[in-house]
Order: structure tokens, then C-alpha cells, then sequence
């Protein structure tokens, strides 16, 4: 009976062994939710990611965000809905052990501001991120960005004309991949 706990024993140790090696960080298509900040914007949404190519080192990645703009109307604080859609290129720039990605994605970002603030129906430009992905198991991650967005956006019927959607931009969420 002894001989045959030890050997269980064994088996259970070198299984857990085989299966700590084995890498968490996935290459395939993901998708997944996000909260975000654009400047003053709050904002969440969805993005989906390409399976990597290029020696597993690069992936396209789309976004499409529900944002909100504050800003005053009649003397009153009011939170705007605007969307955008953003189509990115992802870079893998290093793994630390098995569990976490750095990463840095940059590309073109589509708005399409509100009737409330802005007399703009389309606006472009473009944004840059560092990224972290924390892998929790081999199936999902989760991630905290943060960068800059450019668009040259402004609230032209919002008092005082402030900008939107420029500055600092910071995004966290998860992503599941199949």
C-alpha cells in the first residue's frame, strides 16, 4: 500500500510539474470587454484581436468603444454618447515567465460624435499604447493600456468649445481566446 501511495505521489508531482511548464500566453483570436478613458471621456466597449502572425509577434486588433462626453448645456452638466471605432497593429514586445505579455499597439481611430456637442458627424486620428496582458489561465487574460489619442475633436456647441478625445488614454478589461 505504501509502494503504491509513493507511486501515486510520484505521478501527481511529475503531472504537476508537465502542466506548470506548459505556456499560458495564447496566440489565437480573442475578443473581449473594455473600460476606457480618453481625456475626460469615460467609455466602454468591445475589441477583438486577429490571431498572431509573424513569429507569433503581431496581431490586428478592432475596438469599438460607447463613449461619454461631459460637458454643459443650459447651465446643466450632461453626460453626451458618442461612439468610436479604432483598427489597430499589435506588437509583442516581451513575456515575463509565462503569464504576462508587454505589448505596444498603435493606429487609426474613427469618431462619431453626438449632435449634442459637436456639428461634426466623422472625426479621424489616431492613438498609441503600451500594454500588459496578465494571463490568468491559457483561455483568458486581463490587460491595462495606456497611451495617447490624437483627433483634433472639438466640442464646438458645448460651452467654452473644449477639445475631446485627445490626451492621455488609458484602457483595462479582459480578453477570452478560442
Amino acid at each position: 500500500m505504501k509502494k503504491l501511495a509513493f507511486f501515486a505521489l510520484i505521478i501527481f508531482v511529475l503531472t504537476g510539474v508537465t502542466n506548470a511548464q506548459e505556456k499560458k500566453i495564447s496566440t489565437d483570436f480573442s475578443m473581449g470587454f473594455q473600460l476606457n478613458q480618453f481625456q475626460n471621456d469615460f467609455g466602454l466597449g468591445l475589441n477583438f484581436t486577429t490571431p498572431y502572425f509573424a513569429n507569433k509577434r503581431v496581431a490586428l486588433r478592432l475596438r469599438g468603444n460607447l463613449m461619454f462626453n461631459e460637458h454643459i448645456s443650459d447651465d446643466v452638466t450632461v453626460w453626451s454618447p458618442y461612439s468610436n471605432v479604432s483598427l489597430g497593429m499589435v506588437g509583442v514586445a516581451g513575456i515575463i515567465g509565462d503569464f504576462i505579455r508587454l505589448y505596444g499597439e498603435g493606429g487609426m481611430i474613427t469618431l462619431f460624435p453626438s449632435d449634442d456637442f459637436s456639428s461634426e458627424s466623422v472625426v479621424f486620428g489616431g492613438y498609441g499604447v503600451f500594454g500588459f496582458e496578465f494571463y490568468f489561465y491559457q483561455g483568458g487574460n486581463y490587460f491595462i493600456e495606456i497611451g495617447g489619442i490624437g483627433t483634433g475633436a472639438i466640442a464646438d456647441k458645448a460651452v467654452n468649445q473644449p477639445v475631446y478625445s485627445n490626451g492621455l488614454m488609458i484602457s483595462t478589461g479582459f480578453r477570452i481566446h478560442f
